[in-house]
C-alpha cells in the first residue's frame, strides 16, 4: 500500500526555504527532494495561488515563503494540496447490499470520521513556525552533543 507523502515533502521544502535568505530555485528544491523540477514547479504554483509562496523571475530568482511562518498551519498546507485522503484503508465497497458489510462500513466510517476530525484539528494547531522552532532546537541539541563528544574523546 503506497502512502501519500506529499504533505510531508512540501513541509520539508517549505522549512528549507524558510532557512534561506535568497530565493530558492526549483532545481535546487528538486535535488533536495530527489524529484523532477517540474514536480516542484507544479506544487509551488499551487502554493503560490494560495498565497503561501511567491516566485521571483530572472537571474537570482526562485521561490520564497510569502507569509509569516506563524500564520501558516499544517492544515493550511494540507488543504492547499487538495486535502488528500488521510487514511490508506477503507471500505471494501461503498454501497454494499449485504447487511453485515453495511454494519462493518458504518463502524469503520464513524471511526475514520472521528480520527480525521481529530487529526485535522491538530494540523490546525501546528504552525510552520512551531516546526521551524523544533528544527532549531534539534540543531542546537545536536551541536551541543557533538561538542560534548569532541571534548570527551581523547586521541
Amino acid at each position: 500500500m503506497k502512502r501519500d507523502s506529499r504533505l510531508s515533502g512540501i513541509l520539508h521544502v517549505l522549512l528549507h526555504m524558510a532557512e534561506e535568505k535568497d530565493p530558492v530555485t526549483s532545481e535546487h528544491l528538486a535535488k533536495a527532494m530527489r524529484t523532477n523540477p517540474v514536480v516542484i514547479r507544479r506544487i509551488m504554483a499551487g502554493l503560490r495561488q494560495k498565497g503561501f509562496v511567491r516566485s521571483e523571475k530572472g537571474h537570482g530568482g526562485g521561490w520564497r515563503i510569502a507569509r509569516d511562518l506563524s500564520t501558516v498551519t499544517l492544515r493550511d498546507i494540507y488543504e492547499a494540496i487538495g486535502s488528500p485522503d488521510i487514511f490508506a484503508i477503507g471500505n471494501r465497497t461503498e454501497a454494499p447490499g449485504c447487511l453485515v458489510e453495511q454494519s462493518v462500513n458504518a463502524a469503520m466510517d464513524d471511526a475514520f470520521d472521528k480520527a480525521e476530525t481529530l487529526l485535522l484539528e491538530r494540523f490546525g494547531k501546528v504552525t510552520l513556525a512551531a516546526l521551524s522552532a523544533d528544527f532549531h532546537a534539534r540543531k542546537t541539541q545536536r551541536a551541543n552533543q557533538c561538542e560534548f563528544e569532541d571534548r570527551t574523546h581523547v586521541s
